[in-house]
């Protein structure tokens, strides 16, 4: 899925020092955040979508790197259980919302039904059609009841996606990355297309609007999203006390020479 008009800007790959040193900065930034949402008790959701190698685990890798996971926690739920198939669809994601103080990353959602399930075949059109019907109250009650929802859309071309399929391919790192239904996918490139904007057509609302990064970049990508992110919430740092360090306890016992068995061998 995907809108296949390209950027106009054909930006050159970001070099590592400019990348590492702007994600540092925005880093810290998260950490602010992580200390507003923890005092003031809010709860934020964060929704990552896009074709297959778009570059969302990335993301949300970068996001999660400097912040406490039982904080902000990720989510990215399997095929979905015989148990969980009957149940009311977006049951086995409302157990996954934040409470107070939480931020939840989901690496997909229940976006699944409008995208891979449709085109797939995994659902049938009446299931479709409800989604689409009930997602968008779904969101707006979400919202209504204090979440702070996001949308994000990674977008790539495929080229982009071939050049990436092929890299995990050959890289015996990264294999386990690429699965049969990956494959399949780029031969349904223009029925996910078509998902996608059908997708946005009814679930791009004004209170819980679609925003779209131009991911072919994966650094420029991360970058921009956390940007994007970090501005649209009216977070403020929280003043922390200094802290110092107590002086080390004076020896008062005599250790046993066993405990240095336990040690792992150091080959490195």
């Amino acid at each position: 899925m995907g809108n296949e008009k390209d950027n106009k800007k054909n930006h050159e790959k970001l070099d590592d020092k400019t990348y590492e040193k702007e994600l540092r900065k925005l880093q810290i930034e998260l950490v602010k955040l992580q200390g507003w949402v923890t005092q003031e008790g809010k709860k934020i959701v964060v929704l990552f979508e896009g074709r297959d190698a778009a570059g969302k685990g990335g993301t949300i890798k970068r996001i999660t790197e400097p912040l406490n996971h039982r904080i902000c926690r990720v989510v990215a739920l399997g095929i979905p259980t015989e148990k969980e198939k009957t149940q009311w669809y977006f049951q086995r994601y409302i157990t996954q919302l934040p409470c107070a103080g939480e931020i939840v990353l989901f690496d997909r959602s229940w976006y699944n039904r409008a995208g891979v399930e449709r085109v797939m075949g995994f659902c049938t059109k009446d299931e479709y059609k409800e989604f689409l019907r009930i997602c968008p109250g779904f969101e707006k009650a979400l919202i209504h009841s204090g979440v702070m929802l996001f949308k994000y859309w990674l977008h790539i071309t495929a080229q982009e996606q071939e050049e990436r399929f092929q890299e995990r391919i050959d890289n015996p790192m990264k294999r386990w990355k690429i699965s049969p239904m990956d494959i399949k996918a780029r031969t349904k490139w223009y029925d996910y297309t078509k998902a996608k904007d059908d997708m946005f057509e009814e679930t791009d609302t004004t209170i819980s609007p679609w925003y779209v990064v131009n991911a072919n970049d994966k650094k420029r990508a991360r970058l921009n999203c956390i940007s994007h992110l970090l501005s649209l919430i009216p977070y403020e740092e929280v003043p922390t006390k200094k802290l110092k360090l107590p002086s080390l306890q004076k020896k008062n016992y005599k250790r046993s020479g066993i405990l240095d068995k336990t040690f792992v061998p150091e080959k490195y």
